[in-house]
């Protein structure tokens, strides 16, 4: 799919708003399609297959976090949330409710188009057949359960293999500390975060080449971390 083939769902009530994203998706070739509340939002999520949603959590007739809730019921499209709300509460909430993506407001024109770049390409990907997972030096191979830095054999512990893979097969999008539980623990260590942070940190300490400033596994003050595609 190509840029000029990518429809984006704007769900937005502010009309200021509304404007400064019709321009610049348009500028950049993106179909843009728009709702003003949820009821109109589900209404063209359902009826025009959008390649991607942007989502406002305020909306007049309901929060966003529920819509996209309600979306990921039947739905896998990208979902990222565009709010003026900027407390980590909101942000962690929008993420485990199945937002892939969060920006608060106000932001710039290319933090958004790089995000929506990203969020574009892993819908796109193929994850079943996906065997092998590269990342300037750093090489993952699902078959042989392998994982190489620089060329070098790198010796995981199966937490440490599993988180890095749950993260690589989600290269550039937030996981929540939530969500990296219950993916690698399972849901009866949902609440437990300090389990990622123990095992982020050794994980780290074998795959980055300064921990302190990794370029892979990168941090989301409170909310969870990011692997940089």
């Amino acid at each position: 799919m190509s840029e000029a083939d990518a429809r984006i769902l704007v769900i937005e009530d502010e009309p200021q708003m509304c404007r400064f994203l019709r321009a610049s998706l348009t500028s950049h070739k993106y179909q843009v399609l728009e709702a003003t509340n949820c009821a109109q939002g589900i209404a063209m999520a359902t009826s025009h297959n959008p390649s991607l949603i942007l989502m406002d959590l305020g909306l007049p007739d309901g929060d966003g976090i529920d819509l996209t809730k309600t979306i990921r019921e039947w739905s896998q499209t990208p979902i990222i949330v565009v709010s003026a709300r900027g407390r980590e509460d909101d942000k962690v909430l929008a993420l485990d409710a199945g937002a892939d993506d969060y920006l608060t407001k106000p932001f710039g024109v290319n933090e958004l188009l790089a995000r929506i770049r990203v969020a574009l390409r892993h819908s796109q990907k193929e994850a079943p057949t996906t065997t092998e997972y590269a990342f300037d030096g750093l090489r993952i191979d699902l078959v042989k359960r392998e994982v190489l830095v620089d060329d070098q054999d790198v010796h995981l512990t199966p937490i440490e293999y599993n988180l890095l893979t749950l993260l690589a097969k989600n290269a550039g999008r937030v996981l929540t500390h939530r969500q990296i539980l219950r993916a690698v623990w399972g849901e009866a260590y949902a609440n437990q975060a300090h389990n990622v942070r123990v095992h982020m940190a050794s994980l780290r300490k074998k795959i980055e080449k300064d921990p302190a400033r990794p370029r892979f596994v990168t941090t989301e003050p409170g909310i969870g971390y990011r692997f940089r595609s």
